[in-house]
């Protein structure tokens, strides 16, 4: 595996820079399959229909204030490929040392979350949006390469997009504004840019 150098790559984070993720706030989180391939299931009328692998994805998001006491869910949706969600993060008496996937079982804390990163860009914080993400993704993840059947699509490399979008949310107006469209996701379906037949 090839270490990381700015000079070659050119990736950059999508993420604020000098913002701490790990702050008490909402947050509105899009998470996308790679390719935008449709692995959740589809849209029939204006309601989302899960298959096997939503239904897994479903799971692990409501396992996400298990895994990280710091995170309140609001609303969300699986959507064909991909998620949507607000997570409020707030400050607990206790906060875990390690970060486990958010999976149907019980797996083992990801090592990597305490390794040293060579980078800011490739540093985790414990109990942040980004160590949410991380868990969320490697609980889906992990099903997938476990099982195959429910799943209409062969199973991309890497499941996931590599990075995800997040928006601050930073006033009432814009936390209904945000909900509402959430909601209403699998009824603008054929009108969203993640659209994908």
């Amino acid at each position: 595996m090839n270490n990381y150098n700015p000079n070659i790559h050119h990736r950059h984070s999508i993420r604020l820079k000098g913002y701490d993720y790990s702050q008490a706030g909402l947050y509105f989180i899009t998470i996308c399959v790679q390719d935008r391939l449709c692995l959740f299931g589809e849209i029939v009328g204006v309601e989302m229909g899960l298959n096997d692998a939503g239904k897994i994805a479903d799971e692990c998001w409501l396992k996400i204030s298990k895994h990280f006491p710091n995170a309140v869910l609001h609303e969300y949706i699986i959507m064909p490929n991909h998620v949507h969600g607000i997570i409020e993060l707030i400050k607990t008496v206790s906060q875990y040392e390690s970060v486990a996937p958010v999976g149907v079982e019980n797996f083992q804390p990801l090592q990597m979350q305490h390794q040293s990163p060579k980078n800011d860009y490739q540093k985790i914080i414990p109990h942040s949006i980004g160590s949410i993400v991380r868990g969320y993704k490697t609980g889906v993840t992990k099903w997938f390469r476990n099982n195959t059947v429910g799943v209409e699509n062969i199973q991309p490399q890497p499941l996931w997009q590599r990075n995800f979008y997040e928006h601050i949310i930073r006033d009432e107006k814009s936390y209904h504004r945000i909900s509402e469209y959430i909601i209403n996701n699998p009824s603008n379906w054929q009108n969203d840019k993640l659209y994908n037949k």
